[in-house]
């Protein structure tokens, strides 16, 4: 039986879409975080939390700036 295999392998912020709203860092605060700009950016730690967790943060942004991608290279649909 194959592992846990994780789907997501790259995490991506759209700076140009992001509203600075706060929900990424409020639901994934080991991925996300506010720069001095004030825009999301993704943090290494991101990796340490699961793809449900990161999913969950990304259906919530409300200008969808979250993008995930597959092991292809592929941007994942939410």
């Amino acid at each position: 039986m194959e592992e846990n295999k994780r789907k997501i392998v790259r995490v991506e912020i759209d700076s140009k879409a992001c509203i600075s709203c706060g929900t990424c860092t409020v639901l994934a605060p080991k991925a996300f975080e506010i720069d001095d700009q004030g825009h999301s950016i993704v943090k290494d730690s991101w990796k340490e939390l699961s793809d449900e967790e990161i999913i969950k943060a990304a259906k919530a942004c409300p200008s969808e700036a979250i993008m995930l991608f597959d092991g292809e290279g592929k941007r994942m649909e939410l």
